[in-house]
C-alpha cells in the first residue's frame, strides 16, 4: 500500500495555512504528492476506469449536429466530431422554406475551439454575432481563472482582431449599428466591476459604468425586444437596472428604480397588446414577485403598473417575452411550471408526462416567432428541445439527445419522496433506479446528490454517464434541501444566513429517510456534492459520518470561515449576503458551528475524494487541500481519503469533453472500490 502524504503542521490557529502560498514548491510538490498517492491508490482500477470511460463515452453520440437556430438569414449551429474535445461553431442560409435543413455545402465554419486550445484548456466565454450578422465578437479563458481574452472576427474575410483590454469578465454584448461592444471588466476580487464600450477601428475603450459597493456584480445585455441594451447591477438581494436605447449606443444608461435594500428586480422589453412595454418583475409586493408593466417612454419605477399580482404559493422565477405572449417561469409544489399568456387569450400551462422533471426556455428565437423552445428532460429521460406553438398550445418534440446502443427510458423509474426534517419541515427527494431495482423492495447502493445554496433550483436531469451505476444496481437520489429554490424564495431565504444549519438538517433528513424505507443502508449510501454544495457535504460528514459509507466533494467550500474573514480574496464580500460578515461576533460563531474545516474533529469518517482546480477563482483550491490534511491528521479510521487537484484547472473541472469523462469514471471507480 503506498504511503498518504502528511502535510507538515505549523504553529497558529490555522496550521496548513501555509497551502495558501500559490505556486510556492512546497505547496505545488504537496498537491502533486496527493495526486501520486491518488493514482497509487486507485492503480488497481486502472482497467474498471478505462471499462467505465468507454462505457460511457459508447453512450454519447460523439459526431452530431445540434438543433439550428434561425436568425435572420442564416441557421446558427454546432457539430461535434468524434475525437474533438469541442463543438465547432457554424452557419449555413435559411431555407426559403423556414426549414431546419442544413445545407452543409453552403455552411461557413465560424469558429472552431479546437484548434484554439492546442490540447490545453479552453473555455469558450461569450458567443455574440453583430446585427449585420458580419462580425462574431467571442471571448476564451485559457486557465480556468474565468478571465477572458476578447476577439473580433470578421465574417466575411475572416480576419480577426484580439482586442487589447485585459481582466475582462467575458461578456461582450453588440449594439445595434454593429459596430460598438460593450464589455466588463474584472475588479482584484474577480468582480466584474467595470463596464467599458469600445467601437470597432479604435484601440480605446470608454468606461460607462463603475459599480464600487463589492457585493454587486455588473452584467450587460440585449433585451427580448433587441432594443434596448440593459444594464444589471446586483447582489444577493438587492439590484438595480440601467437602460440605454441599443440604436444610440453613444448615450447614457438611464436607471429604472434606485437600488433599495432587499429591492430586487429585473426588466425586459417587448410588446404588450402592440405596443413597445417594459415589464418588470419585482418582489417590493412579496418575497415571490410579482409582474409590472410601463409604457416604453416612461418606464421609471413610478410608473410601474401591477400586471400580474404576488402569490404567496407561487413563486415568479422568470418572464420570457415575445411578439405573440408573455412566457412565465413559475415554481410551485417544488416543479418549474411554464406558463404562456398569449395575446387575447386565457393562460395556459405546459403539460409533461412526468413527475419530476426540468424545465425552462431555452430560446425565445426571434421576437416575432410564432414559437419557442423549451428544454425538458428528467432522470430517467434524457433532454429534449422541444418547439412550443404560442398560439396553440401544441408541443413537438425538434430533438431528444440521443444514448447511443440500447436504453430504454422505461426501464428505470422515477420516484418523488418527501423525508421529515427535525422541525416538521417536508423536504423533497428526487430519485431513479432500474425498476427491478425499486420494485425488489430491497436496500441498494445509493448515491445521494445535493447543493442547497444561492436560491439554485437543482431539478432533475438525465446522464449518459449516470447510467453505468443504474445498471450495476445503484439508486440516485436528489435532496432538495432549504437554500436552494425549489419550493420558492422562503424555501431559500430558510437555508441561509442564520439558517444556514437547515440545509444540513434537511440532508441529513433525506439521507435517514431513505435507509429507514429501505432504499439503502448507510453502509451503501454514498453522497456528493460541488462548491457551495461540498461546503453541505463536509458539514453533515462531520455532523454524522456514521450515516455515510463514501462521500465526494467537488470544488468544495469547506474553509468557509477563513475566506469569508479575508475580503481580499476572490468574491468574498458578495458572499457576506449568503452567509454573513463574521467580522460580527454573532455570525463569526455562527460559521464557526459548522464550518466544515473548523470542525474536523477525532472520529471515525466515511471515504471521502475531494476534487479541487488550481486555477479556481470561486472556490479556491488551498480549501479542499487544507480539508483534507487536516482530515488525514484528525479522523481515527483507516477509510480512503483521497485528493485530487486539477493543476490546469479552474472551478468547472477540465474543458474538454473526454477529460470530462475520465473524470466521471474515476468517481465512479471510487465509488465501486468503496461500496464492493
Amino acid at each position: 500500500m503506498s504511503q498518504a502524504p502528511i502535510a507538515r503542521l505549523e504553529p497558529g490557529a490555522d496550521p496548513y495555512r501555509w497551502l495558501e502560498n500559490r505556486d510556492a514548491p512546497e505547496v505545488l510538490d504537496y498537491l502533486k504528492a496527493e495526486n501520486a498517492y491518488l493514482d497509487a491508490e486507485l492503480a488497481e482500477q486502472a482497467e474498471l476506469r478505462e471499462t467505465l470511460y468507454q462505457e460511457i463515452k459508447a453512450r454519447i453520440r460523439e459526431t452530431d449536429l445540434s438543433l439550428p437556430t434561425p436568425w435572420g438569414p442564416w441557421l446558427y449551429y454546432t457539430r461535434t466530431v468524434a475525437g474533438d474535445e469541442y463543438p465547432r461553431h457554424y452557419r449555413c442560409p435559411r431555407p426559403a422554406d423556414d426549414s431546419l435543413s442544413v445545407d452543409e455545402s453552403a455552411e461557413q465554419l465560424l469558429l472552431d475551439p479546437n484548434a484554439l486550445a492546442k490540447g490545453g484548456y479552453l473555455a469558450l466565454g461569450a458567443f455574440s454575432i453583430s446585427q449585420d450578422h458580419g462580425k462574431l465578437a467571442y471571448s476564451l479563458d485559457t486557465s480556468g481563472d474565468e478571465t477572458y481574452q476578447l476577439f473580433v472576427k470578421d465574417l466575411a474575410s475572416g480576419a480577426i482582431t484580439a482586442l487589447p483590454f485585459a481582466d475582462c469578465d467575458g461578456s461582450l454584448t453588440w449594439a445595434n449599428d454593429s459596430q460598438t461592444l460593450f464589455f466588463g471588466e474584472l475588479d482584484d476580487t474577480h468582480r466584474p466591476h467595470k463596464l467599458y464600450r469600445h467601437r470597432l477601428g479604435t484601440a480605446t475603450a470608454e468606461q460607462v459604468f463603475h459599480e464600487d459597493d463589492g457585493r454587486f456584480f455588473l452584467n450587460c445585455y440585449r433585451s427580448s425586444s433587441e432594443r434596448q441594451l440593459i444594464l444589471l447591477l446586483n447582489s444577493k438581494t438587492t439590484s438595480e437596472v440601467w437602460v440605454l436605447d441599443a440604436d444610440q449606443p453613444a448615450g447614457a444608461f438611464q436607471c429604472l428604480a434606485t437600488r433599495e435594500e432587499g429591492h430586487e428586480y429585473y426588466a425586459d422589453h417587448g410588446q404588450l397588446d402592440g405596443a413597445w412595454a417594459w415589464l418588470v418583475r419585482s418582489n417590493q409586493s412579496g418575497i415571490n414577485f410579482a409582474l409590472y408593466q410601463a409604457a416604453d417612454s416612461a418606464p421609471q419605477r413610478p410608473h410601474w403598473q401591477e400586471l400580474i399580482a404576488h402569490d404567496p404559493a407561487l413563486m415568479l422565477e422568470g418572464v420570457s417575452l415575445n411578439q405573440q405572449a408573455i412566457v412565465l417561469s413559475l415554481r410551485e409544489g417544488g416543479l418549474p411550471i411554464v406558463e404562456v399568456r398569449a395575446q387575447g387569450q386565457a393562460p395556459a400551462r405546459v403539460q409533461l408526462p412526468d413527475a419530476a422533471y426540468s424545465l425552462y426556455v431555452q430560446d425565445n428565437l426571434e421576437f416575432h416567432s410564432p414559437v419557442i423552445r423549451l428544454r425538458y428532460e428528467a432522470l430517467n429521460r434524457p433532454a429534449q428541445i422541444r418547439q412550443l406553438d404560442l398560439a396553440s398550445g401544441a408541443q413537438k418534440v425538434l430533438k431528444e439527445t440521443p444514448v447511443e446502443g440500447p436504453f430504454d427510458a422505461d426501464a428505470y423509474e422515477s420516484r418523488r419522496l418527501w423525508a421529515t426534517a427535525v422541525d416538521g419541515t417536508q423536504v423533497p427527494i428526487s430519485l431513479v433506479g432500474r425498476r427491478e431495482v425499486l420494485a425488489a423492495g430491497q436496500p441498494a447502493p445509493l448515491y445521494l446528490y445535493g447543493y442547497g445554496a444561492y436560491g439554485e433550483s437543482l431539478d432533475p436531469w438525465f446522464s449518459h454517464a449516470r447510467l453505468s451505476l443504474l445498471e450495476r444496481g445503484f439508486v440516485f437520489a436528489i435532496a432538495h434541501v432549504r437554500g436552494g429554490g425549489e419550493l420558492g424564495e422562503a424555501w431559500y431565504r430558510a437555508g441561509k444566513l442564520a439558517y444556514k444549519q437547515n440545509s444540513f438538517n434537511d440532508f441529513i433528513a433525506c439521507a435517514e429517510h431513505l435507509i429507514a424505507d429501505g432504499y439503502t443502508t448507510a453502509g451503501q449510501l454514498a453522497i456528493s456534492g460541488g462548491s457551495a454544495g461540498g461546503l453541505l457535504i463536509g458539514a453533515v460528514l462531520n455532523q454524522r459520518p456514521e450515516l455515510f459509507a463514501a462521500a465526494i466533494a467537488e470544488v468544495p467550500f469547506v474553509d468557509v470561515l477563513n475566506t469569508m474573514q479575508n475580503p481580499e480574496l476572490p468574491l468574498t464580500v458578495t458572499e457576506y449576503d449568503e452567509w454573513g460578515d463574521p467580522s460580527d461576533p454573532a455570525v463569526h460563531a455562527r460559521i464557526h458551528s459548522y464550518a466544515p474545516y473548523e470542525n474536523v474533529r477525532a472520529q471515525c469518517y466515511p471515504a471521502l475524494l475531494a476534487v479541487a482546480g488550481y486555477n479556481d477563482s470561486r472556490v479556491q483550491y488551498w480549501e479542499a487541500a487544507k480539508w483534507v490534511a487536516k482530515l488525514r491528521a484528525t479522523k481515527t479510521d483507516s477509510n480512503l481519503l483521497l485528493l485530487k487537484t486539477d493543476l490546469g484547472a479552474g472551478h468547472g473541472g477540465m474543458s474538454g469533453r473526454y477529460q470530462a469523462l475520465k473524470d466521471v469514471a474515476l468517481e465512479y471507480a471510487f465509488l465501486l472500490k468503496v461500496l464492493g
